[in-house]
């Protein structure tokens, strides 16, 4: 834990694997991460027995799967945090190939689970959503292309990765999926913004944006719903969130008592979307503070790293990984406050899900390897000798 005293140490590239990776890896996020999942495990202790004793299963069942899904999660994260940056984009590349496949596969063989969107593909001992494993992929794969376009005589990047990006929110529309849809494009537009896209640009998309949300919102009765529910001045009680904001209300500072909350007995989603409730109630604003400084943590600390690397692609991709992570956990924690719709998104590495554990893993892993320390210099050392 050296660094978080002292800063970062010089990295010998003759180092062992695995005293090199200990000495450049940023041991703070990988403390927060580890903190989140240990959180998310503890919250499932109290949110998931009353589904699985309605689903006939033993009172801890979801939260062995969980234990078993996240320890992947953490494998993965930490080998894939070995790896360096050019690994790492070939791997993402084949990754997201595999899941934009996947994910055009889906209205013909993937299923609902009854809850109104075809997001996922039953393998019978449990699910997948393509989504979630496609989002590290895409970000890796469009920093790529960004960068690229900032060579000399580099291809038109900026372009394809706008292409890409539409067709990925045409095929997430389509299921519907409109959370994943903005999140996608929200990770993009902090990448293009970063590389150096033009104001009017943004603005423009901005508008797009907005177009494509009235069109969705005259017909999609899914989505309509939603905004309704959301605009609506009074919030029914026997709704998710009218049960989650009575929660989040009756937790106070301090919240109720561990094992002592209601919510978990009305929501049929405690244990994914709304765990927030959860937490808030059994143990307070002092717990929902102490995750919303974790998340802050992993983000800022990260795009401070990131500030000072000369790769323009690391940077790229570092900062978007970062920010999807990190919007991603605001997303979910405003729905449940009621700060926005409803979208159906996890709370990384504290929902209950395989999917969204082991893709947040993926994320995070990539994160931690663009972040390491590496001895080819910083570019505030490019500048200063620039200057001499």
């Amino acid at each position: 834990m050296t660094e978080m005293v002292f800063g970062a140490i010089p990295v010998q590239s003759g180092d062992p694997v695995l005293p090199r990776w200990w000495r450049t890896v940023d041991k703070w996020t990988l403390s927060c991460v580890l903190a989140l999942f240990g959180i998310g495990l503890l919250l499932g202790l109290a949110a998931s027995p009353p589904l699985a004793a309605k689903n006939g299963f033993e009172p801890f069942h979801y939260v062995q799967r969980q234990a078993f899904f996240g320890s992947i999660a953490m494998v993965v994260l930490i080998v894939t945090s070995m790896m360096s940056p050019t690994l790492v984009r070939r791997l993402a590349v084949i990754g997201f190939v595999v899941a934009f496949i996947a994910l055009m596969g889906l209205p013909f063989f993937g299923t609902d689970f009854g809850k109104g969107a075809v997001r996922w593909y039953s393998l019978g001992f449990a699910s997948l959503q393509p989504s979630e494993f496609l989002k590290p992929g895409f970000i890796v794969l469009a920093a790529w292309f960004m960068a690229a376009s900032q060579e000399v005589g580099g291809p038109p990047g900026k372009t394809y990765s706008l292409m890409l990006t539409l067709a990925i929110v045409f095929f997430l529309a389509m299921q519907p999926d409109f959370g994943q849809a903005a999140l996608v494009l929200f990770g993009w537009g902090v990448m293009y913004f970063i590389a150096g896209a033009p104001i009017l640009l943004l603005v423009g998309l901005a508008g797009l944006v907005i177009f494509g949300g009235t069109l969705a919102y005259s017909n999609s009765e899914h989505f309509a719903r939603r905004i309704d529910g959301f605009l609506t001045p009074e919030v029914d009680p026997t709704t998710q969130m009218g049960y989650a904001t009575n929660a989040i209300r009756e937790g106070g500072f301090f919240g109720v008592g561990v094992g002592e909350g209601q919510v978990k007995w009305s929501l049929p989603d405690a244990h994914t979307d709304f765990i927030i409730a959860v937490a808030a109630e059994e143990y307070g604003l002092i717990c929902v503070l102490a995750v919303i400084t974790l998340y802050s943590i992993v983000v800022v600390r990260s795009l401070m790293r990131l500030m000072k690397e000369r790769d323009s692609f690391i940077r790229l991709a570092g900062c978007g990984l970062a920010c999807i992570v990190g919007v991603q956990a605001l997303i979910n924690m405003g729905v449940a406050v009621r700060l926005l719709p409803a979208k159906g998104m996890t709370l990384p590495f504290i929902s209950y899900g395989g999917s969204s554990v082991i893709a947040s893993g993926i994320a995070v892993g990539m994160l931690l390897a663009f972040t390491r320390t590496r001895p080819q210099g910083e570019i505030g050392d490019i500048l200063l000798r620039r200057g001499r």
